[in-house]
C-alpha cells in the first residue's frame, strides 16, 4: 500500500499536526504533501521524523512564511496542483483545503476531517465581523472569495471516498455542509505526559489563547461574581487587556507558561474551566488525565470527552450565569468526582488507541477495494 499524506499547512505543532505525527508513526514510508511547510527543525523531527515534504506554489509566494493565510484565494488551485496520482491511498488531514486534492477512481481517498472550513461556513459572519470586512471594497472582495471557496469546498466533497470526523460534533458539521456520512475516530492525546494527582488544591484553572472564541472573558466575568472562589488564568493573546478589565481580586493571571508548569497547575486544580465551542478539545482530556474534573460548555467536543457529573460538569449556555450555576452545582456534588476514575476515563483518548483505530480503518477500507 503506497500512501500519500496531505495536510493543509505545516507551520507549527497544534492539534491537527498531532494527527500527522501519528500517521507518520503508522506509515513511516508515506510521502507528505502540504500547501506550505515552515516547520522548525524541532517540530519537523517530532511531526515528520525529519521527513521532507512536497509543497505547493504558495511556498514561494512573497512573505509566505508570515502571510501565507492571506493567500487563501489561491489555496483551491494550489492544492489541486499537488500530484498524488502515483499512490494507492491518499489520507488527507483537513480543516480547510487538503481534502480537495485530486484523485482518480483507482485510488482510495480517506479524509480525516478536523472541520469543514470554519471561516467559510459556520464562522463566516463572525470572521467577517472580527476582520472588519462587513463593508467597503476589501469586504466585498473577501465575501466574494469566501463565496467561491464555499462552492469549491462543496463540489470537492465527492473527491473523498470516506470521511472520518474527530468528534460527533464534526460528524454533524460534515453532514450539514457536505451531506456526507462520517465515521468518528477521536484524535490522539498524549495523556502519558499528564499524570494523575489525587489531592487537589483550592483553585479553579482556565488556560487558553486569549482570542474571542475561547470565551475567556466569560470565565473571568463569571468568577468575578464569585469572590469566594479563586481562579488562575494561564495564557496570553490579543484580548488580554479586555479580559483583565473584568477581573476581580480573586483572579490571578499567570501569563504564558511552559508546558511543565501548565501541567503542574492542571494537576493540582480543583477543576479545569472551559467555555469554548471546540471541535474536540484536547486540553479537556489532558486535564482529566491529571484526575482533574472539567467544567465545560456542553456544545462541541466536550460532550464526547466529558461524562456529565462524573468526570466533569457540562453547562448549557455560553454566559456567566450558566457557568456560575455549573460551578455551584459542581461544588454541591464534589464527591461524585473521583480523580482516579477521571484519569482512567481519559485513557480512551490516548495516542496508541488513535493509531490502532486509524490504522485498522485505513487497512480495512483498502482491503475491501482490492479484493
Amino acid at each position: 500500500m503506497k500512501i500519500a499524506i496531505v495536510h493543509d499547512w505545516l507551520v507549527n505543532y497544534m492539534g491537527s499536526e498531532r494527527c500527522v505525527e501519528s500517521f507518520i508513526n503508522i506509515w513511516p514510508h508515506a510521502d507528505v504533501f502540504t500547501l506550505v511547510d515552515f516547520l522548525n527543525d524541532e517540530e519537523r523531527e517530532i511531526i515528520l521524523k525529519g521527513k521532507k515534504t512536497t509543497t505547493s506554489t504558495v511556498q514561494k509566494f512573497p512573505f509566505a512564511k508570515k502571510m501565507y493565510r492571506n493567500y487563501f484565494p489561491f489555496f483551491p488551485y494550489a492544492v489541486e496542483q499537488l500530484d498524488v496520482s502515483n499512490y494507492d491511498v491518499v489520507l488527507s488531514s483537513s480543516h480547510s483545503f487538503a481534502k480537495g486534492v485530486i484523485t482518480s477512481a483507482n485510488q482510495l481517498h480517506i479524509c480525516y476531517c478536523h472541520s469543514p472550513i470554519r471561516y467559510a461556513w459556520d464562522l463566516y459572519h463572525q470572521y467577517i465581523d472580527e476582520a472588519g470586512l462587513k463593508s467597503g471594497f476589501k469586504g466585498f472582495l473577501a465575501k466574494k472569495f469566501l463565496h467561491n471557496i464555499r462552492i469549491w469546498d462543496f463540489t470537492t466533497r465527492n473527491r473523498v471516498d470516506y470521511f472520518v470526523a474527530n468528534s460527533t460534533h464534526i460528524e454533524k458539521r460534515i453532514k450539514k455542509v457536505y451531506d456526507k456520512p462520517a465515521d468518528v475516530i477521536f484524535p490522539p492525546v498524549d495523556i502519558d505526559k499528564f499524570t494523575l494527582v489525587e489531592k487537589k488544591e483550592d483553585y479553579y484553572l482556565a488556560a487558553a489563547r486569549f482570542v474571542p472564541y475561547k470565551k475567556m472573558v466569560l470565565i473571568v466575568e463569571a468568577f468575578s461574581k464569585m469572590p469566594d472562589k479563586k481562579l488562575v488564568v494561564i495564557g496570553d493573546g490579543p484580548e488580554e487587556k479586555k479580559i483583565k478589565q473584568f477581573a476581580a481580586p480573586n483572579i490571578k493571571f499567570a501569563g504564558y507558561l511552559e508546558k511543565n508548569k501548565l501541567i503542574e497547575y492542571m494537576q493540582n486544580a480543583k477543576a479545569f474551566v472551559f467555555a469554548a465551542e471546540e471541535d474536540f478539545g484536547i486540553t479537556n482530556v489532558e486535564a482529566q488525565a491529571c484526575g482533574t474534573p472539567v467544567i465545560a460548555y456542553k456544545v462541541g467536543g466536550s460532550s464526547d470527552t466529558i461524562i456529565h457529573n462524573k468526570t466533569g460538569y457540562l453547562f448549557e449556555r455560553q454566559n456567566p450565569e450558566s457557568l456560575i450555576n455549573a460551578v455551584n452545582e459542581f461544588e454541591n456534588n464534589v464527591d461524585n468526582f473521583n480523580p482516579v476514575e477521571i484519569s482512567k476515563h481519559a485513557e480512551k483518548f490516548s495516542r496508541s488507541i488513535f493509531e490502532d483505530n486509524i490504522k485498522n480503518y485505513v487497512t480495512d477500507k483498502y482491503s475491501a477495494i482490492i479484493k
